[in-house]
């Protein structure tokens, strides 16, 4: 997965990323950074799941390098690669 080029859903209007906030034990969020591993599967998500805002959102590219350091200077806990964008199935990685 970290080999290839990754694709993110980014806002236009305020620059966040497209992530997966869930509960942790210790009662705070995390957030996990939503990555594809084709454009068309982020075109799909978008279109299934978000298509009110689509105009909104853009597909941006990703080398494992920035990927490390989106995940860093944004304080991610890690990143949720996405299998299917149509169910969504999203397989969690932590990054510490």
């Amino acid at each position: 997965m970290l080999l290839q080029i990754n694709y993110l859903i980014r806002s236009k209007r305020d620059g966040k990323y497209l992530v997966a906030r869930m509960p942790q034990q210790s009662g705070v969020e995390a957030s996990y950074l939503l990555v594809f591993q084709h454009d068309y599967d982020a075109m799909s998500y978008i279109n299934t799941h978000g298509q009110e805002f689509r105009d909104h959102l853009n597909v941006e590219t990703a080398s494992p390098i920035q990927l490390k350091g989106l995940i860093e200077r944004w304080n991610y806990a890690g990143f949720g690669l996405v299998q299917d964008p149509l169910l969504p199935d999203i397989q969690f990685v932590d990054y510490s």
